[in-house]
């Protein structure tokens, strides 16, 4: 199977390097400062995708947070759990890598939950594998390195306003059904037909500062790239300079027509948040990265681009490394 070479060049080697000494689970709020962080002087060739799916079914529902109330069950709203199948208020990151999983790679042990969407008193569930984007946020894709083991994050709030979740600077298309998009409530027109779900998509910060796996409120860690002063290029802040992928979740519930007694668990339309606490497998990932968000492609949960067949992919049938990969 074709691949890329796992470091092509003196940056990813770089990148190598920082993920060696990343690569312990660290502390609640601090994992050691990362350095070398710096942009790549020069911009890649322009790319339009850089990205790859992980794509996880749902696994349970539950009462639980582990990143806001970690340790006390039944404290939180319902949330309905993607990824890894133990996820409860006690997870770690220890815990979840000795968990099993609902995505398609066996390497992403990582957990993904979101207020539960009820119609009326009946929880409404995605079905099947959801699309789960890890994209590049910023405009020097090659400058993307793997998620640190542990790392967690909420994007979004329950507690957040109509406006506020307007113009929180994940929003894409807000809540959707058929023809009707952008919408911070939920849709009146939505078609009542076998092929039409109500959708919703939000990008999470990709800006990491390079010390802290969480943070007091669970977000200021992290970061949304801005605009470089004089340019067009999306970068990372000063004080977040680490750029990682940035994930975007592309949920799909079945339901649709009269949507007047559609609420999520956490509250109103507009309170929609989700959570990300980071198990994968070190290696599975940074494979990942470099070949589909590094290598400036469109790929599927194998690592593998349609449009680019003759680069391979970065897992084999099995969604697994190839064993010469993965082999010590």
């Amino acid at each position: 199977m074709a691949r890329r070479s796992t470091y092509r060049s003196g940056t990813l080697l770089v990148v190598a390097l920082l993920l060696a000494a990343l690569g312990a689970t660290g502390t609640a709020f601090g994992a050691g400062p990362a350095s070398g962080a710096e942009t790549a002087p020069a911009q890649p060739p322009h790319r339009y995708f850089h990205e790859f799916q992980a794509n996880c079914a749902v696994s349970h529902t539950g009462p639980d947070d582990p990143i806001v109330f970690p340790g006390q069950p039944g404290a939180s709203h319902n949330h309905t759990f993607m990824g890894n199948t133990t996820t409860d208020a006690d997870s770690t990151a220890d815990s979840l890598d000795a968990g099993g999983t609902t995505c398609k790679a066996p390497g992403d042990k990582s957990a993904y939950w979101m207020p539960t969407l009820f119609d009326g008193d009946r929880p409404i569930l995605p079905v099947g594998p959801q699309t789960i984007y890890y994209k590049a946020g910023v405009t020097d894709y090659t400058s993307v390195r793997p998620f640190p083991k542990g790392l967690r994050f909420v994007v979004g709030s329950p507690a957040q306003s109509p406006q506020d979740f307007r113009d929180h600077p994940g929003y894409v298309e807000g809540w959707e059904c058929g023809d009707s998009y952008f919408n911070t409530e939920f849709p009146t027109d939505c078609p009542d037909r076998a092929d039409v779900q109500l959708n919703i998509r939000l990008q999470a910060p990709s800006c990491w500062d390079g010390s802290s796996l969480d943070s007091a409120d669970h977000r200021s860690h992290m970061a949304y790239p801005v605009v470089k002063e004089g340019t067009n290029d999306n970068v990372c802040p000063a004080d977040h300079p680490v750029a990682l992928p940035m994930i975007e979740f592309k949920m799909a519930f079945p339901v649709n027509g009269d949507l007047s007694a559609a609420r999520l668990a956490s509250g109103p339309s507009y309170s929609f948040h989700y959570d990300f606490f980071n198990a994968w497998d070190g290696a599975t990932l940074d494979a990942l990265v470099d070949h589909c968000i590094v290598g400036g492609l469109q790929c599927d949960a194998r690592g593998y681009d349609q449009t680019h067949p003759e680069e391979g992919a970065a897992l084999n049938e099995d969604y697994e490394l190839p064993a010469e990969v993965a082999a010590p």
